[in-house]
């Protein structure tokens, strides 16, 4: 697979369907693993606001970090393409403030609402015109909300951070970036290809 001319791959035909139960399995899917999951939870309370807020999770999976948002306290609202993904993640944040929705992230069905925080990780590199994805989420936010994006270059696919950055700048918000490859408790083992986080604030 080749990168396409904005720096990304060009995102893999994938049924996730067929991939939602074993989505799982993936330390970094699943946060089964105790370490991996803390690893997470305090990655994700530093990028979240400290008061409860409404965050917007796309392409949300199986809903792992919709869990760990929803512990911390805050309401969360998903969307996933996959109607398997979204029934184990309803599954796995029952009884909690939370909704799930089937629709593409890149045009997220939420109507009017507006969010404090819109999430995304390893979503962002799978579709296309990230650069117009990213004004629509943007335009999502309440005033003085906030992007949470967590990608990277796997072999020829993905957004390095570098385009991302550019991606992001035009948005007019404060932006930092996270270099994340180094914790490998995150992944639950070493890994050697780029992976970060891109917060963007508005002001």
């Amino acid at each position: 697979m080749t990168e396409n001319s904005d720096g990304r791959g060009g995102a893999a035909d994938v049924d996730w369907d067929a991939e939602a139960g074993s989505f799982d399995e993936v330390p970094d899917h699943g946060l089964r693993d105790p370490e991996v999951r803390g690893a997470w939870a305090e990655r994700l309370r530093g990028w979240l606001p400290g008061r409860a807020s409404d965050v917007l999770d796309l392409g949300c999976g199986t809903g792992s970090l919709s869990l760990l948002a929803a512990e911390q306290g805050h309401r969360v609202t998903g969307v996933d393409l996959s109607p398997a993904m979204v029934e184990l993640a309803r599954a796995k944040l029952a009884g909690r403030d939370a909704a799930f929705l089937v629709g593409d992230a890149a045009h997220p069905p939420v109507g009017e609402q507006r969010f404090d925080v819109v999430l995304g990780r390893h979503v962002l590199w799978a579709l296309p015109d990230p650069g117009r994805v990213l004004r629509r989420w943007w335009g999502l936010l309440r005033p003085g909300g906030r992007l949470v994006l967590v990608e990277g270059v796997w072999g020829a696919v993905g957004i390095s951070a570098e385009v991302m950055t550019g991606l992001v700048e035009p948005l007019g918000g404060h932006v930092l970036v996270e270099r994340l490859s180094g914790d490998s408790l995150l992944w639950g083992k070493d890994v050697d290809d780029e992976r970060y986080a891109v917060v963007v604030r508005g002001a």
